[in-house]
């Protein structure tokens, strides 16, 4: 089975839709999309996600999308431990983040004094729920740590327009991997596509790995920048 991830074009935050350049990323990506064959297709709730699904949903007319509220960005606020101020649960400033080991273990990162100023557990537990019991639903039921009993193999593909912020506590889930270490320490551009496969080396157990993450290949390949949305550097062209 293969999972894939898109993120949304670049942002217009304020309107919950994308840029002009945004909504020419959604375009090129529909030209890379072409070539997809999914077998179901899912989407965050929110605009930008939406408005970045539409132009590929054309190649892909007899697939009705389905929206699913624990696709939506894991934006949930959390009180700064440093001045006190709201801020995302996964902003932080570099010199705080790397000293502070719980928030790089994928079992306490969510239990910490200042995670609990917020209802960060239990937004992260309905999005595990949604992962696994839409996995559930094609025969592969998670039993913990990323690993799966599988009922019957499938090489069925779904697709997953969303954002980075839960791309990366999907990620994280799937493989054990702390998601703030993911937020902190990644990026993913506006339209980068993530894609994980099912390897079943053993008949009737198997984990998702990553094949791809945070791919901008068919940016590149129409010569169209790439967007530095949501990063601090500058972006490497490449």
């Amino acid at each position: 089975m293969q999972l894939v991830f898109v993120r949304h074009g670049e942002p217009d935050y304020e309107k919950d839709s994308l840029t002009p350049k945004g909504f020419k990323e959604a375009d090129i990506l529909a030209e890379r999309t072409a070539k997809w064959k999914p077998d179901a297709v899912f989407c965050s709730p929110l605009g930008r996600a939406q408005d970045t699904m539409r132009p590929s949903l054309k190649n892909w007319p007899d697939i009705t999308p389905v929206t699913c509220d624990w696709l939506k960005e894991f934006h949930y606020k959390i009180k700064d431990p440093i001045d006190g101020h709201d801020r995302i649960a996964w902003d932080f400033m570099p010199q705080y983040f790397c000293s502070q080991e719980d928030l790089h273990d994928k079992d306490k990162w969510f239990a910490t004094d200042f995670m609990e100023t917020g209802e960060v557990k239990k937004h992260l537990e309905e999005t595990r729920k949604g992962i696994d019991e839409l996995l559930a639903r094609y025969g592969y039921h998670h039993k913990g740590n990323g690993f799966f009993d599988i009922e019957k193999s499938s090489d069925q593909t779904l697709v997953f327009f969303c954002h980075f912020g839960i791309i990366s506590v999907i990620t994280g889930y799937l493989t054990g991997i702390a998601p703030p270490t993911l937020w902190q320490g990644f990026f993913m551009a506006p339209t980068a596509v993530t894609v994980f496969n099912s390897e079943e080396r053993e008949k009737g157990k198997g984990a998702f790995r990553a094949q791809y993450f945070g791919d901008v290949s068919h940016l590149l390949a129409f010569g169209e920048p790439i967007s530095h949305s949501g990063y601090f550097s500058d972006v490497f062209e490449f």
